[in-house]
């Protein structure tokens, strides 16, 4: 089969598309036939193998541990393993994996859940990674409640699209902050507020927030936190770049800034999880959110996509269409 693979850390080029063995499916698990992926902003690190402090957390210090690429997917069930109980082949699914950049791939049964019934498989895979971290961001460590005002610094990207929605589903009034490009699209995905950051500073507004969710971390951490009401909590999700620590300065530097005060800060990483991901199902059912995607790709243009990513300016998710 076709895939795209990694065998040393670095920018686009290091990226392959070859011919490699199809996956044997065990016991536990589930072969999927990809039909769509997409790219995530953590699968840049790991192509970069940057912050270093990555290769610390396992994904192998000098070189990639695992050669497979891409982590959002969806398709259809070719195979399921003796042990698997909720899939059968035929079945349409998405959830989170390692190496979706290829035509086959294998999953733990536990990391996948049914297709959205309203979704194609393009809007599926444009769900899982982006989707947990909006999800969990605002609902778990943020606590937005209804009736709460939420301001999201990064509105327009992979994450910021899904938390835009997903603050709305929860029932707080959004503040959404992006470039001058994407305010029209910000609005029309229902945020209350829209601050084009090209010609005005969020920091100096004068409304108190029950909840800032940062994705990119380019603000003052001490007018950042002026903008919070008495209880009020900075959610960091992205921060500075850098090869050594990158956003974890800022997480130090924040943990401090708010120790002893009556505002609350977390930065967290993404729970993959069943439960998330069925709840983030149900939201696309109802139609209460919808993937926003930039760009589509083929599997051998997947080096292209990740030059694209490295800008920073997709709007939304982009997507490799297999």
């Amino acid at each position: 089969m076709k895939a795209i693979t990694q065998y040393e850390y670095g920018g686009p080029e290091t990226l392959n598309f070859e011919e490699v063995p199809d996956p044997v499916v065990a016991d536990d698990e589930v072969l999927i036939e990809v039909r769509a992926a997409s790219l995530n902003i953590a699968d840049w690190h790991m192509m970069t193998g940057t912050p270093y402090l990555v290769r610390l957390m396992g994904a192998g210090l000098r070189r990639p541990k695992n050669p497979k690429v891409g982590k959002d997917v969806s398709g259809v069930v070719a195979a399921v393993g003796s042990a698997v109980t909720r899939f059968e082949p035929g079945d349409e699914i998405f959830g989170e994996i390692d190496g979706s950049f290829a035509e086959y791939a294998i999953a733990k049964e536990r990391h996948l859940a049914h297709k959205p019934s309203n979704a194609t498989f393009e809007e599926a895979a444009a769900v899982p990674l982006a989707g947990f971290t909006a999800l969990q961001g605002l609902r778990d460590h943020g606590q937005a409640r209804a009736g709460d005002k939420v301001l999201i610094n990064g509105a327009s990207g992979a994450v910021g699209t899904w938390a835009v929605q997903i603050a709305k589903s929860l029932g707080t009034g959004v503040t959404a902050v992006c470039s001058t490009r994407n305010v029209d699209a910000a609005r029309e995905m229902g945020a209350d507020r829209v601050i084009d950051y090209t010609t005005q500073d969020f920091t100096q507004l004068d409304t108190g927030f029950d909840v800032i969710l940062d994705i990119v971390g380019n603000r003052p951490l001490a007018k950042c936190r002026r903008l919070l009401v008495d209880g009020g909590r900075y959610v960091m999700v992205g921060g500075p770049k850098g090869k050594w620590l990158g956003p974890v300065r800022r997480m130090l530097a924040a943990q401090f800034l708010f120790l002893g005060r009556s505002q609350k800060f977390a930065w967290f990483v993404a729970n993959v999880n069943l439960d998330d991901l069925e709840v983030l199902r149900g939201l696309l059912e109802r139609g209460e959110i919808a993937a926003v995607m930039d760009r589509r790709y083929m599997l051998r243009e997947v080096p292209d996509a990740f030059r694209y990513l490295g800008e920073g300016h997709a709007r939304g998710k982009l997507v490799v269409v297999i």
